[in-house]
């Protein structure tokens, strides 16, 4: 009873102190919520502030500092709770970027806007956004893909003036396509539809004079001649609304159709369009203009436009390269997070794919690399034995060659000559006197084998050494002739044929003094078809098509032929005598 009395002035303290700490917290909350929302308030503000600035400088056409602001307000801007302004700041930027003559910018800018698009209500920010890609497009020639986007374009006009101009931009993408016919189409209309639009004059007669510079660019291309009508039509509307971008295409214009005609009127015009390109720092054009003034011009004149081309041309060259067939489109989801996300998995994925491909790729190419060195050793291993094991064979068939060549033609001599000194009497001078001729033609036989395996010489000499082989086969019973030896160029002939040459020469005519009966030899030699054809003929008599015995005397020299890729005919086999051929390359 005194515990519950005494705690009952606890329950009231204890709700005092919530409700105090209540009170606390909701004013806090309050004070935190202003806070936020001043904070918010401050920001839209600021933002809306230096967007009129920026809005105001590209007004005034002064898009540098234009720029400046737009890139400045950017990063304060959420596109989550302002898409418009966002949208609204990116596209402005993208169509300064462009003017510049920067269309990969400029489509920077342009994509960052896509997930936004859907959720503005304001038509004309999505038109403004395709219709500056479209012209990015068309900036860098990409024509099929201007004229998409032109046609989308087309769907978010919120107002005629928007309509007219991007139906005119799509019979500009026509005339680039030289689709003349279709441009016509659509500028004809346009102009009978034009009307005076009493709170911006200036904006529809530049449009109106615009198109009627456009239609008589496809009456000059289709030899219409209301083109200069056109022009000068057009040419009299610019002046009248001073509008300096309209008169300088309206004289380039008139430049081209002056060109051939009167060409010093036409450099006239065309002065005068790139002196109002260089006041307005019309980039592109000034660069279009010089080339046609370097042309028309003569003299010092032509030489500081040509100069002045080339400084211009070198400072956009860079850019001009980059925007050709660089532009891509980029899809969005709903959420940036999850598409950032979704692109940053994807990138990941394909990145260890790409590496585990590499990997991959590389141990292939190991194993290659390592089995074709494998072959190459094998193979190197395998010629080098092959080499010595020919050479081994090329020198005992060449000992064997020898040795027989001693023993069927020295043998004899040498066997007869010693029963000749063990049985005659050597004191007598007719027994000395045939001694000595036997010895005599021992040597000579001897010599004549030395010869045959000898090394020969094939430098500038081989003509005269191949002559004295050749004259040494020539006796009192035997006459042998030539014919072109001094035609061919043998510092031309490889080494290795010119010995194969000599040697197979060298058997024809053994063979002939030690097997025929010929009396008279013939050795010819020409050129043909890069080719050189050697022909040798003799009188020996008895040679018919079945004398298989002087085949077989001859295999050495048709293996020697071949060996130089060359070929060898037996052009006939008659009672009257024997003739053969060879032929081999260069």
């Amino acid at each position: 009873m005194d515990i519950s009395t005494k705690g009952r002035p606890l329950l009231p303290l204890l709700f005092k102190i919530i409700t105090v700490l209540l009170i606390i917290l909701s004013l806090h909350s309050c004070k935190k919520e202003n806070w936020i929302n001043r904070k918010k308030e401050k920001t839209t503000t600021q933002i809306k502030k230096i967007i009129d600035t920026a809005d105001l400088l590209l007004d005034l056409k002064k898009r540098d500092s234009a720029y400046y602001y737009f890139n400045k307000v950017l990063p304060l801007i959420d596109p989550k709770r302002n898409p418009e302004e966002f949208v609204y700041t990116l596209t402005c930027m993208a169509e300064i970027q462009h003017f510049k003559g920067n269309p990969i910018k400029s489509e920077s800018y342009l994509t960052k806007t896509m997930p936004y698009l859907e959720k503005i209500t304001n038509r004309g920010y999505k038109w403004t956004v395709y219709t500056i890609m479209a012209n990015n497009y068309h900036t860098s020639y990409d024509l099929k893909n201007a004229l998409l986007h032109h046609q989308k374009a087309l769907n978010y006009t919120s107002t005629t003036l928007q309509r007219n101009q991007t139906l005119h931009n799509i019979a500009l993408v026509y005339c680039d396509q030289e689709k003349y016919i279709d441009a016509i189409e659509i500028y004809l209309p346009l102009l009978a539809k034009h009307t005076t639009d009493p709170e911006n004059l200036n904006i529809d007669e530049t449009n109106y004079a615009m198109v009627l510079n456009d239609l008589g660019h496809c009456y000059y291309k289709t030899h219409n001649p209301k083109a200069l009508e056109c022009f000068n039509e057009s040419l009299k509307i610019n002046q009248q609304i001073k509008n300096q971008e309209g008169i300088m295409f309206n004289h380039w214009f008139i430049y081209l159709y002056y060109l051939k005609s009167n060409p010093k009127y036409a450099s006239k015009h065309v002065k005068l369009a790139y002196d109002i390109s260089c006041r307005n720092n019309y980039t592109t054009k000034r660069i279009q203009y010089l080339s046609a003034l370097v042309k028309c011009s003569t003299g010092p004149q032509q030489k500081k436009y040509a100069l002045d081309y080339i400084q211009l041309s070198d400072s956009i060259k860079e850019v001009r390269l980059r925007t050709k067939n660089q532009f891509s489109q980029i899809k969005y989801d709903s959420k940036l997070d999850k598409a950032e996300n979704l692109q940053l998995k994807t990138q990941k994925a394909e990145n260890k794919l790409q590496l585990e491909r590499e990997k991959n790729r590389n141990i292939i190419s190991y194993i290659l690399i390592l089995f074709i060195l494998v072959i190459l050793l094998f193979l190197s291993s395998y010629l080098i034995l092959k080499g010595r094991r020919e050479k081994n064979d090329a020198i005992y068939e060449s000992e064997m060659r020898i040795s027989a060549k001693l023993k069927s033609e020295l043998s004899n001599n040498i066997y007869n000559l010693i029963l000749f000194a063990s049985t005659e009497n050597l004191e007598s001078e007719e027994n000395k006197e045939q001694l000595l001729n036997n010895l005599e033609v021992i040597y000579s036989r001897t010599r004549n084998i030395s010869k045959e395996n000898s090394s020969i010489l094939t430098d500038e000499n081989y003509t005269l050494i191949l002559k004295e082989m050749i004259s040494e086969f020539k006796t009192q019973d035997i006459n042998i002739f030539s014919s072109g030896l001094d035609t061919i160029p043998w510092k031309q002939i490889d080494k290795n044929k010119k010995i194969i040459l000599y040697r197979a020469l060298q058997e024809l005519f053994t063979n002939m003094k030690t097997h025929s009966k010929a009396t008279l030899a013939s050795i010819t030699f020409k050129i043909k078809d890069k080719k050189i054809i050697v022909t040798y003929a003799n009188n020996s008599v008895g040679t018919t098509k079945n004398n298989t015995a002087l085949k077989n005397r001859l295999q050495n020299v048709e293996s020697r032929i071949k060996t130089i890729n060359g070929t060898l005919i037996f052009d006939t086999y008659s009672q009257s005598g024997f003739k053969l051929s060879f032929t081999f390359h260069l």
